[in-house]
């Protein structure tokens, strides 16, 4: 059940690395712009044929962002990621008007309100047979690094996470990729719920789940994998945080997918004349999702923050999010060419923003002086990614992970 990359760091290693990625519909295109410059990176430093999953201990994702892990960690053909980053973007491009397709008209807004009423607004058959296609038998053991991507299973009503780092103890989480996929982007009022379940070699069932969209227990799913890789270096070792106490263990890169925050579109004056169909459907908006995904967001990086600058290591998080969206560039599922391309230069624009932290005194994200841009950052982190695998390399580490 081990994944090939990257190996497990010896007690010699400096940092345990996690890359992160926000549940967000179609604006997985912001995160995926991030993610093909910063692979273009690693690769000027360390070769063309080297890929994402090559530099991070742990890549974790909800809803699009666990479609994007499963793209990045998935094997291909030749054992490599079944993606390279700068493919993610035509990828969405291409598919996301089939996902959400788009209509007008007087008929349109008129059926948008009875699915409002009596289902999902998408049946989910284009996305759910893409993701088949793509991720074919794979399975949650086979990927090239540890995976940790949130769901939330109705029945139950409590998260479940499919982590790699789970499987030795819990096997009956060894699910197909493509059905954790489904699972995690099932947003409520957008998708269906979906309902699998997993067998051993007999054909015998270990487990069936009823789930949703990760985004209702963790849209910003950063803490959760940090908490997953944490349990497990403890249990592998138990010194390995005691032994250099004052030594910088982690090095995480999380990516958000944008918001709305500045826009500043509802009011209270408003919201309370809105009974239920006005909070789950508001114009092309869903108030209530939108108000559970990006406070759920929001205080995973407030703790992070906190805790990555009362340790001192503020310089080896990295969150990068644009609360500064507008219009069509807020909704989870317009697909219209134009929005689509302009989600791509608001990834594009973010590159070039300066490196911004949350104040834990406002929650206002401000930039921070001295950092330079996004890009920059990026750019520094690479080059940290770079050094702590060659460092792993050096010392002859097996391909074992933790």
């Amino acid at each position: 059940m081990a994944a090939v990359t990257p190996s497990k760091p010896p007690t010699s290693a400096i940092l345990i690395t996690i890359l992160s990625i926000d549940g967000g519909g179609i604006r997985g295109i912001i995160p995926a712009t991030i993610l093909s410059f910063l692979e273009l990176r690693l690769q000027e430093l360390d070769g063309e044929d080297v890929r994402i999953a090559d530099y991070f201990d742990v890549i974790t994702g909800t809803s699009t962002g666990g479609l994007v892990t499963a793209m990045l960690t998935a094997p291909g053909p030749d054992n490599r990621p079944l993606y390279a980053a700068k493919d993610i973007v035509p990828f969405y491009l291409q598919n996301c008007p089939n996902i959400f397709p788009q209509s007008s008209g007087l008929w349109s807004n008129i059926k948008k309100l009875i699915c409002a009423i009596t289902g999902p607004k998408y049946d989910g058959q284009y996305l759910h047979e893409l993701i088949r296609s793509q991720l074919g038998d794979t399975k949650l053991h086979q990927t090239l690094t540890n995976v940790v991507i949130p769901t939330f299973d109705i029945r139950l009503l409590q998260p479940t996470i499919f982590s790699s780092y789970q499987l030795k103890s819990d096997p009956s989480k060894d699910a197909l990729l493509s059905d954790i996929c489904i699972s995690t982007s099932a947003a409520p009022t957008y998708f269906p719920a979906h309902h699998f379940e997993t067998k051993n070699g007999k054909g015998e069932t270990l487990r069936s789940f009823d789930l949703v969209d990760g985004g209702v227990a963790a849209n910003n799913p950063t803490l959760v994998a940090l908490s997953e890789v944490s349990r497990e270096m403890v249990r592998e070792n138990p010194d390995f945080f005691t032994a250099q106490p004052n030594k910088e263990r982690y090095l995480v890169i999380s990516l958000g997918t944008g918001s709305a925050k500045n826009e500043e579109k509802y009011s209270a004056a408003s919201a309370a004349r809105w009974g239920a169909m006005r909070w789950l459907l508001n114009g092309r908006c869903s108030p209530l999702i939108e108000t559970f995904v990006q406070s759920s967001a929001d205080m995973v990086d407030f703790h992070l923050s906190m805790a990555f600058q009362t340790l001192g290591s503020q310089k080896n998080y990295l969150r990068i999010q644009d609360d500064n969206l507008r219009g069509d560039a807020t909704s989870v599922d317009i697909s219209t060419e134009e929005n689509l391309v302009n989600l791509v230069k608001a990834g594009e624009a973010l590159l070039e923003k300066p490196v911004s932290r949350v104040n834990l005194e406002t929650g206002v994200f401000e930039p921070i002086k001295g950092e330079g841009t996004n890009k920059d950052a990026l750019t520094r982190f690479a080059e940290k990614l770079s050094k702590e695998r060659k460092s792993r390399l050096m010392v002859g580490s097996t391909s074992e992970t933790y």
